[in-house]
């Protein structure tokens, strides 16, 4: 298809399919001559990917360009190509670890991953995002005093395995690596949304059945 059919089908504007052209985030077209280029279905996913996560992800077209550079890297094992796709988007940034709040939080989080026997995520988590988050939420509560011991923790974490093993069995569906990398990101982008939205309307759901609507 020409660029005229990739704007229509996509309904992003010719101007900044272009922008995206130059930046990196769109793969050239196959060139017919020194004016035209042609694109396929894969441009097509791939634009759609890129204003999934800038319209709905507010991702930065900087950080886009990061993630897509690990989405596309054929050289890396398919573990460090999901890491580092998913690693590469905005981040929680780094607690104060003098923060005796944040160091109580910490403990209690590697406890909580030696309990369930998650050995690679306790391995890991010196450096990982993901266990940042949860010891700058954990610790946050317990500022406001309100404690979420492990004990408690426990079954939520274990729910969350078994959506995991839910998320890598649709991950393992599509064929190529790069889809593969393209949907651990989108699991982050698009899928944690919904997920809590509808984490939300089964809390409203449960409220509703226990103290009624009035």
């Amino acid at each position: 298809m020409r660029l005229a059919e990739l704007s229509e089908r996509s309904g992003v504007s010719t101007a900044t399919i272009k922008y995206y052209l130059r930046e990196g985030l769109l793969a050239p077209g196959h060139q017919i001559n020194t004016t035209t280029a042609e694109y396929d279905e894969e441009h097509l996913r791939r634009l759609r990917l890129v204003r999934a996560m800038i319209q709905v992800g507010r991702v930065p077209v900087a950080t886009i360009k990061e993630v897509l550079s690990h989405v596309d890297d054929d050289s890396l094992p398919r573990a460090l190509r999901l890491g580092a796709s998913v690693w590469a988007l905005p981040q929680t940034p780094e607690p104060d670890a003098d923060d005796e709040f944040v160091r109580g939080a910490r403990s209690a989080m590697e406890e909580l991953l030696g309990t369930l026997g998650w050995t690679h995520a306790r391995e890991m988590a010196a450096v990982s995002p993901s266990f940042r988050s949860l010891v700058v939420a954990t610790a946050a509560l317990r500022r406001l005093g309100y404690e979420w011991p492990v004990e408690t923790l426990l079954p939520y974490a274990r729910l969350m395995r078994q959506v995991a093993e839910l998320d890598m069995e649709f991950m393992e569906s599509h064929v190529s690596e790069a889809e593969k990398a393209e949907v651990a990101v989108l699991g982050v982008v698009l899928v944690e949304p919904m997920l809590r939205a509808l984490h939300r309307l089964a809390q409203e759901e449960e409220t509703a059945r226990r103290y009624g609507y009035a």
